[in-house]
């Protein structure tokens, strides 16, 4: 009984555990806490509906049913957000802002939510050190803005949206550094980039220190906005970062929350679109309706900050220095000042007081071209005027004219045609401060409000006017600014300066990093255009909370640009008086013509000579060009007319270039950066030149920013027109852009020296031993080019040596090549050599280039063949003549006199030799008739003579024994005498003693 009791208890303490466990599993009712509200996607009819989605799925039940949404393209107003619950419009409270329909990203401490940065891999298969290397690379977050890397690495910042409706995303960027390529596009869910312009996907280059705003229109659906940098160095300089700040989006159908104001901005009442920055001296946090004040007498704190920072102990960083204008009485004054807002405190330990101001002293002079008349300022010469600064303004006498510019050396005020001012990234504490300070005979990088401002000085001229002695239609140089500057730093200083071309995009012309001795620098002008020259001067790339660079400063001595259109006079030139005019106005001369200084008048330079711009007065100004060469109709420029002719003894070749074509190019490579980075450099050749054959190298990166007339004439900021020209091109593949990039295009040579078979000219050595050539039997000849430009590394600016070479085993357009030992193109920087082997490099042939063969004669008929001279070193002119067959000839009159002086000559030989032989005979005779007529004992008797002594007869000899045979003339006597009846031969012997012997 007992037992079952205790069984029933247990049975019953179970199912009330179980009924317990049970019911704790059973959801409970759901909160406004655990749930938010969504729309659905947009159906067919343009409808939608609100649904509640919880936020932890299974934690409640009873989430409210789903109701039908506003339309479609519903959307708040700015300051308003979409209260889910009611679904209706309602105002932002203080201190939080809405754009309505918009998005906005301004705080960046950290990249928000939905970004991302994504470095790309330079090329597919490079090293893992490499990779590792750019991924490490990505865009910064710096507080107030993001910062891109300045590395050759591709870096993308990616953010995605989906837009309701059409809209638009806007940003402010700072894109100062053309080495650093910076785009934007656009792709769509498939990843399929949107249609851009080139001028909306390439950013323009910004002025140093400014802000610039790009706006592009997005399309409803998804967008993926893509920011990407990446840059492009080839030495030792570090390029300067993309900013990027302010993006906002536009589009969104609606937000339903309000984005809290960032510290240091406030936003006093509902229903604001934007907040507000705390004024100076207060802070503020986040969300903040209303800024708290600092304790002012140990406090001070910058507009818009987020926090009070204690004051430190005045210093000598604190005050600076000023020279006072001039009073009446000619006196100047040094004053200090404290650097505003004044943050030190005066009167504390190890603080310092401000110097008292110094002595008056006596001004210096106006700047040449102005006059005092004995008053406070400086004023201008009158036009036709000129003054030295010290002296009276005084008339130019008749023939002259003002000498036009600008020529600052004393600098008591600041001129009128320059501002300065101060301008920092992150901030604008100094934006009302001046960034130089004028100094008596040099002006001065001023305080700045903290190391990293960039202090500028801005000169505007609003273009160009040439002396009545150069015409505009010829003018190669339009005008040069000169100045004298030094450095004295500690830090990583930078100094630049920079050209504004007709308000298009600012460039940096040149910078200059630490300390720099004083020294000059000139910048030519090309082109008629109103152009502002900037000078900007940073102490450090680094912020810091406290001054440590206040000593470090950039002092200009002089500026000085001539041929300014509004510039003053502190001499007067001769001009060129018209041969008619009797009057002393100056008249322009036509081009290619210089001012005799007999007459005044204009002359024409000779022929083959080019006018030098700015050269003296006289035909000295007309300077003949080299060897090949001959000026244009206007004397601007010398070219050659692709003809060249050699002379060596009796041989004359003549070449003609012009079967070469136009212009040649050449792309050398491929080499790397030390980050691996492929690139390859470009080289465009007009080898003749000419007015309109010169090459053309052009930038698609930064040259976006030209108008589009000027964009059809090449004529761009960044293009480069002239006989040789260079440019990097970064191929498509491996950096993450979607076609090839054209950039850094050079001058290499805008003056053509000459043409010669010489490996020396002007200067300049063509190195044959670069190029070993197996025959000489034709000439290399050598196309000598220089560029005046100077650059940091040559100051006396880049030459070129473009090397013809005939090889009659390639093409007329031939090959291009640059030495193995400089691939290239220069081992030094300064001096180009190119070898361009073609058969269009051959010379010209002529006659002697072949020569005939003839055949043997064969049925009367004879061959003559035409070959020409192995191997042909030879192109064009005459042609190859054809066969001729021609009848045998006889043989000539020479021929056959030769044949009868021959057989003459073998009919005489054989005459002598019987005539010596007979004569042999006969005195074997008589020495025969002598030993038979000797003694019995056979001994001879003496003799006196064999032969007939001279005087002696034949009749007085004794014992003579006479043998005669008939000769021919006998023979003839004989036949004469067959009358008498002799019909023999007989012969006589004749002697004084009574016997005789005859042989008959």
């Amino acid at each position: 009984m007992r037992s079952s009791a205790w069984f029933v208890a247990q049975c019953a303490l179970i199912a009330w555990t179980l009924r317990v466990i049970h019911g704790a599993e059973e959801p409970r009712q759901c909160s406004e806490a655990d749930y938010y509200f969504e729309y659905t996607e947009c159906d067919s009819t343009g409808s939608r509906w609100r649904v509640a989605i919880p936020r932890t799925p299974g934690a409640c039940t009873g989430l409210p049913e789903p109701v039908r949404g506003t339309e479609c393209t519903f959307s708040c107003r700015a300051g308003e957000f979409l209260e889910m619950s009611s679904q209706d419009c309602t105002q932002c409270p203080a201190g939080t802002y809405s754009l309505g329909s918009g998005i906005r990203f301004d705080q960046w401490d950290s990249l928000p939510p939905g970004f991302s940065s994504l470095a790309t891999s330079l090329e597919n298969g490079q090293d893992r050190d490499i990779k590792a290397t750019c991924n490490s690379s990505s865009w910064l977050p710096q507080g107030n803005y993001l910062e891109s890397n300045s590395d050759e690495c591709t870096v993308s910042l990616i953010y995605a949206v989906h837009l309701k409706k059409k809209g638009s995303v806007s940003f402010d960027y700072q894109y100062p550094d053309s080495n650093l390529l910076f785009e934007f596009f656009i792709q769509n869910d498939q990843c399929q980039e949107m249609d851009q312009s080139a001028d909306t996907k390439w950013l323009k280059l910004t002025k140093h220190g400014e802000w610039a705003s790009h706006t592009l229109n997005l399309k409803s659906g998804t967008n993926v906005l893509y920011w990407r940098t990446g840059g492009i160095l080839m030495g030792t300089k570090v390029v300067k970062p993309v900013l990027l700040k302010n993006i906002q989006i536009e589009g969104v159908a609606y937000t339903s929350e309000c984005f809290r104001c960032k510290p240091g901005t406030f936003s006093r009442a509902p229903g604001s679109s934007s907040c507000d920055l705390c004024p100076q001296d207060t802070f503020s946090g986040h969300g903040a309706s209303s800024c708290t004040p600092c304790n002012t007498s140990t406090q001070y704190a910058g507009e818009g900050s987020d926090k009070c920072k204690a004051r430190p102990p005045c210093s000598k960083k604190d005050y600076f220095k000023i020279h006072t204008a001039c009073d009446n009485d000619g006196k100047t004054q040094i004053i200090y000042k404290w650097i505003e807002p004044k943050i030190c405190l005066e009167g504390v330990p190890g603080a310092q007081t401000l110097p008292s101001s110094g002595d008056r002293e006596p001004c210096p002079p106006c700047n040449p071209g102005f006059y005092n008349n004995d008053t406070a300022t400086c004023s201008p010469c009158p036009p036709g005027t000129y003054s030295d600064g010290m002296k009276p303004c005084q008339s130019c006498p008749a023939g002259t004219e003002p000498t036009l510019g600008y020529e600052y050396k004393w600098w008591n005020v600041l001129p009128s045609n320059m501002k300065t001012s101060c301008l920092n990234v992150g901030n604008s504490k100094c934006d009302k401060m001046h960034g130089w300070e004028v100094a008596g005979d040099h002006i001065y990088s001023g305080a700045g409000g903290s190391d990293n401002d960039y202090l500028i000085l801005n000169l505007h001229i609003p273009g160009f006017k040439l002396p009545t002695s150069a015409s505009s239609d010829s003018a190669t140089e339009y005008g040069r600014i000169t100045f004298e500057f030094e450095t004295l730093c500690t830090a990583d200083c930078v100094m630049y300066f920079m050209m504004d071309v007709n308000r298009k995009s600012t460039t940096i012309v040149e910078s200059w990093g630490k300390t720099q001795t004083r020294q000059t620098y000139t910048h030519i002008m090309t082109k008629n255009a109103s152009v502002a020259y900037t000078w900007a001067f940073q102490r450090t790339g680094q912020p810091y909370d406290t001054r440590l660079y206040m000593n470090d400063v950039a002092r200009i001595y002089s500026i000085t640009v001539n041929n300014a259109v509004d510039g003053q006079s502190s001499g007067c030139r001769v001009c060129a008086l018209s041969a008619q005019s009797t009057s002393s106005a100056c008249v322009p001369c036509p081009p290619g013509h210089y001012i005799d200084t007999d007459s005044n008048q204009c002359k024409e330079c000779p022929s083959n000579t080019y006018l030098v711009s700015h050269a003296s007065l006289g035909s000295e100004a007309c300077k003949a060009c080299g060897p090949a060469s001959r000026s244009d109709e206007d004397h601007r420029l010398c070219y050659s007319d692709c003809h060249f002719t050699y002379t060596d003894g009796n041989l004359t070749l003549t070449y003609n270039f012009s079967l070469l074509g136009a212009t040649g190019s050449l792309m050398n490579g491929p080499s790397f950066t030390s980050k691996g980075t492929k690139y390859f450099h470009l080289f465009n050749i007009s080898l003749c030149g000419g007015q309109d054959q010169l090459a053309t190298c052009t930038d698609n990166v930064t040259d976006l920013s030209v108008s589009d007339s000027q964009g059809e004439k090449g004529d761009g900021p960044s293009a480069v027109k002239t006989f040789i020209c260079q440019s990097t091109i970064i191929p498509a593949t491996g950096r993450g852009f979607n076609s090839a990039l054209s950039s850094q295009s050079i001058n290499l040579a805008d003056t053509f020296l000459g043409a010669t078979v010489e490996d020396h000219f002007e200067g300049i050595s063509a190195k044959p031993d670069q190029y070993p050539q197996i025959s000489k039997k034709v000439p290399d000849v050598n196309f000598y080019y220089r560029s005046l430009e100077p650059t940091s590394s040559c100051e006396s600016g880049r030459s070129t040596v473009v090397t013809l070479r005939c090889n009659p085993e390639m093409s007329i357009k031939g090959q291009l090549s640059v030495p193995s030992q400089c691939p290239a193109g220069t081992c030094d920087g300064c001096t180009f050599y190119f070898l361009w082997e073609s058969s269009g490099a051959c010379p010209i042939c002529t006659e002697r280039d072949y020569h005939q063969i003839e055949g043997v004669c064969r049925g009367g008929n004879q061959e003559i063949l035409f070959v020409w001279a192995e191997p042909k070193l030879c192109m064009g002119g005459v042609t190859l003549p054809e066969k001729k067959t021609l009848p045998c000839k006889s043989m000539e009159l020479w021929v056959r006199l030769s044949a009868v002086m021959g057989t003459f000559t073998a009919v005489l030989l054989v005459s002598l030799t019987c005539y010596f032989w007979k004569k042999n005979k006969r005195l074997e005779y008589k020495y025969s008739r002598l030993i038979m007529s000797a003694n019995k004992e056979c001994e001879m008797p003496g003799a006196d003579s064999c032969a007939v002594m001279e005087g002696e007869n034949e009749g007085d000899m004794e014992d003579e024994v006479v043998y005669t045979k008939p000769s021919i003339l006998g023979k003839l006597k004989a036949i004469a005498s067959k009358r008498n009846g002799d019909h023999y031969e007989n012969v006589q012997l004749n002697s004084s003693q009574s016997r005789a012997l005859v042989w008959s």
